[in-house]
């Protein structure tokens, strides 16, 4: 592991993202890039990558890690922030998607993806039953493992953060609703994900 590189329960499943790109994409976003480590990542398996943040403190960190292939863009993707309708053959979001009111976040994230695209969600939800309450105890003893394997839980100062305030159900059903045919995983370091490819 890099000095530019660093390990927490987002980065964590960075591969399953990078696992999902299509193979021969030309174009990538991703969406919330913070401190740009996953753009960064993205630019070997695209080939262009945008990313996309709000905050002109990730979007400075970022540029310091001067990737050829990746463009960067200061703004809100809810918005426009001068992205490409339809435009990505792929598009993460990590640990953003639950910032906005979710229903808008997905029309969003769907609008930005090419007909045929791919669409992967790492998200977060909190937990509502007993159930889940016992899943997520369950992700302790592993995190602290995990974490100890890569020298701590560490990420860039000053990433924006924010408590999800849907459950696990209300995501499943939500997702299930909005994107027909997609593959959600409820993950144990407190994480879903989910991939989705969109109809041509």
């Amino acid at each position: 592991m890099t000095a530019e590189e660093y390990w927490n329960h987002n980065v964590h499943y960075h591969p399953v993202v990078l696992d999902a790109v299509p193979h021969g994409c030309r174009a990538a976003l991703d969406v919330g890039c913070g401190d740009g480590l996953l753009a960064a990542k993205l630019a070997a398996r695209a080939e262009s990558v945008t990313g996309v943040d709000r905050s002109a403190e990730m979007i400075r960190k970022a540029r310091k890690r001067d990737v050829g292939n990746v463009t960067l863009v200061e703004g809100d993707y809810l918005d426009g922030a001068a992205l490409d309708e339809e435009g990505y053959d792929f598009v993460s979001a990590v640990a953003v998607i639950h910032h906005a009111p979710f229903d808008d976040a997905i029309d969003r994230l769907v609008g930005l993806l090419a007909p045929g695209g791919r669409l992967v969600v790492v998200g977060l939800a909190h937990n509502h039953t007993l159930l889940d309450w016992v899943i997520s105890g369950c992700g302790v003893p592993a995190s602290l493992l995990t974490a100890r394997r890569h020298g701590g839980k560490r990420g860039p100062a000053d990433m924006p953060v924010e408590d999800p305030i849907m459950t696990w159900r209300e995501v499943r059903q939500s997702t299930a609703h909005l994107l027909p045919g997609r593959r959600f995983r409820r993950r144990l370091l407190w994480r879903y994900t989910l991939v989705w490819d969109k109809p041509v």
